[in-house]
């Protein structure tokens, strides 16, 4: 994950935070690094609390102040920044949420996918599944490694994205790219091989 900039110069902490985001939108990474100081604590807790992952919320709180700082000629004014932070904070988080949704499902649709064989299937039956099998597991072959690695880990193993982080000994961030990237490959190789796995 990027880094916050580092500041060589300072601004007093008893700044308001309305002059900091002024200086903000000057290019002054001092400025970013008080506001970080005096509400990144606020921003984790509030993240935490609806993400209730602190990897995530420490992922996000940087994420939130390195796009004041990227965007910070295009951000709007901000006479309430406070309510600011706590609004974009919610809206990224929610939006965290829903990914890992979709991710999820996915994983569970492939897994019913590659298992999905009634008790006593017919003839037909029997070839459908075993080329559908056949499909799925060709197109799990064309992932890279790392992609193929994870998926299975979250599917087979049922580990969260810091769980398979740790056993890997990767970053979060490369197990949440490898993550979005293979699912994202892997739907579309299904896709052209007319399986659908969303609804």
């Amino acid at each position: 994950m990027d880094k916050l900039p580092q500041s060589n110069s300072s601004l007093a902490s008893d700044v308001t935070d309305e002059a900091l985001f002024v200086a903000l939108k000057n290019g002054d990474s001092a400025a970013l690094s008080v506001l970080f100081n005096r509400h990144g604590r606020l921003v984790y807790g509030f993240a935490l609390k609806i993400l209730a992952n602190p990897q995530e919320a420490e992922d996000l709180t940087q994420e939130i102040f390195l796009t004041l700082w990227r965007k910070a000629s295009t951000n709007p004014d901000c006479r309430f920044f406070v309510r600011y932070l706590v609004t974009i904070t919610r809206s990224r988080a929610i939006d965290k949420i829903r990914d890992r949704t979709r991710q999820l499902k996915l994983v569970e649709k492939v897994g019913t996918m590659s298992n999905d064989i009634t008790p006593e299937p017919t003839p037909v039956e029997q070839v459908s599944n075993a080329e559908r099998s056949q499909r799925l597991n060709h197109a799990l072959s064309e992932l890279s490694e790392k992609q193929r690695q994870v998926i299975e880990l979250a599917y087979n193993q049922g580990l969260s994205q810091s769980e398979i982080a740790a056993q890997l000994d990767i970053p979060l961030g490369t197990v949440k790219t490898n993550t979005r990237q293979g699912l994202l490959k892997l739907k579309r190789i299904l896709l052209d091989a007319d399986i659908l796995i969303y609804e």
